[in-house]
C-alpha cells in the first residue's frame, strides 16, 4: 500500500490536473460557439457554388477547350488524399477519424491497383499517417490555429493544390474531413474536388437549358425565371472552378474548426469527470492508510502501557 505522503501527493496532482482540464473544458466551449456560427454560415454558400458548378458541368461536351478541372485527365489512376486535421491535441478522436477513414479508402483503391499519394493540412494527421504512408506524403501544411484560417489561407493551399494538378502528379483529388453535427457528433467526410463531378440537376431539382445563342439558361427556383450565363458554360467553368476548389478546402477548415473545438470540449468533460472519479477513490484509499496508520500507533501505545 502506497504511504500516506505518496497519496496526497498524488491527489494533489489529480486536482491540479483537473483544474486544468476544467479549465481547457471552457475555453472550448468558448471558441466552440464562434466555431460552429461560422461553419454554418459558409455551408450555404459552399452548397451553392458547388450546385451551380456541377449545373454548368452537366451541360458542357467535354472536347478540348474543356478546362482539366472539369475534364480530368482521362485516367483515374493515381489519387492524391488531401487530409485536413488540426495541429493539435487533446481532442477526443476528433484527428484519429478523419486519418482512419483516409486510411481506410487508400486499402480499398490499392486493393484495386490505384496509387494513392497524401497531402496533408495538419500536423496530427501526418503523424498518423506517417506511420504506414511516409514515403507516400507528397507535401504537408501546420495550419495553426484552425479558428483563425482565413479564405486567403485556403486560396493558397488551394493553388498548391491546382498546381500540382496541372504538373500531372495526380489524376483525382479526394478531401478528407469532419462535418460538424453536434458538440456529440461530428462526422468524418470524403468527397472529390477534382475533376468536378458533374450532376443532372444539382441546384433545387432543376435541369440547366441553352438559349439559341448558346448561351446557358438555368431555371430559377419555381420555374418562374432563367439565369442566363455569358458568354459560355466553358468560359465560366474555367475561371469558376479554381475558385470551387478554394471554397471547398475553405469550408472543410470551418468545418474542422467547429469539430475540433466540439470534440475537445466533450474529451475535457470526461477527463474532469474521470479526475472527479479517481479523487474520490484516491481520497477513500488515504482515509483508510490514514485510519490503519492511527490503529497501529494506538496498539502501540497501549502495548507499551501493558508492558510498563
Amino acid at each position: 500500500m502506497a504511504s500516506l505522503k505518496a497519496l496526497k501527493v498524488r491527489i494533489g496532482s489529480v486536482k491540479s490536473t483537473q483544474k486544468i482540464t476544467k479549465a481547457m473544458k471552457m475555453v472550448a466551449a468558448a471558441k466552440l460557439r464562434r466555431a460552429q456560427e461560422a461553419a454554418e454560415a459558409g455551408r450555404p454558400y459552399a452548397e451553392r457554388i458547388g450546385a451551380v458548378v456541377a449545373s454548368l458541368a452537366a451541360q458542357v461536351q467535354v472536347g478540348e477547350g474543356t478546362p482539366r478541372l472539369l475534364a480530368g485527365t482521362g485516367r483515374d489512376q493515381v489519387h492524391l488524399f488531401v487530409v485536413a486535421t488540426s495541429d493539435r491535441g487533446l481532442a477526443g478522436a476528433f484527428n484519429t477519424n478523419i486519418a482512419r477513414l483516409a486510411r481506410r479508402r487508400a486499402e480499398e483503391l490499392r486493393a484495386e491497383g490505384k496509387t494513392v499519394k497524401f497531402l496533408t493540412i495538419g500536423r496530427k494527421g501526418r503523424a498518423v499517417l506517417a506511420r504506414l504512408y511516409r514515403s507516400d506524403i507528397v507535401h504537408s501544411v501546420e495550419p495553426g490555429d484552425l479558428g483563425k484560417l482565413s479564405y486567403a489561407d485556403a486560396r493558397a493551399y488551394a493553388d498548391e493544390l491546382l498546381r500540382r494538378y496541372e504538373a500531372g502528379e495526380f489524376d483525382v483529388a479526394h478531401l478528407f474531413y469532419s462535418h460538424f453535427k453536434s458538440v456529440l457528433t461530428q462526422e468524418p467526410t470524403e468527397s472529390q474536388i477534382i475533376p468536378v463531378a458533374a450532376a443532372v440537376s444539382p441546384v433545387a431539382g432543376l435541369v440547366a437549358k441553352t438559349s439559341e445563342d448558346g448561351r446557358a439558361m438555368v431555371p430559377a427556383a419555381g420555374g418562374e425565371a432563367a439565369v442566363e450565363y455569358e458568354p459560355d458554360e466553358e468560359s465560366i467553368l474555367a475561371n469558376l472552378l479554381p475558385t470551387n476548389v478554394a471554397v471547398q478546402l475553405f469550408r472543410a477548415m470551418r468545418e474542422n474548426a467547429a469539430s475540433e473545438q466540439g470534440s475537445k470540449m466533450t474529451a475535457m468533460d470526461n477527463a474532469t469527470r474521470n479526475a472527479g472519479d479517481l479523487i474520490k477513490r484516491l481520497s477513500i484509499q488515504y482515509n483508510r492508510a490514514r485510519q490503519a496508520a492511527i490503529t497501529t500507533e494506538l496498539v502501540e501505545i497501549i502495548s507499551g502501557a501493558e508492558a510498563l
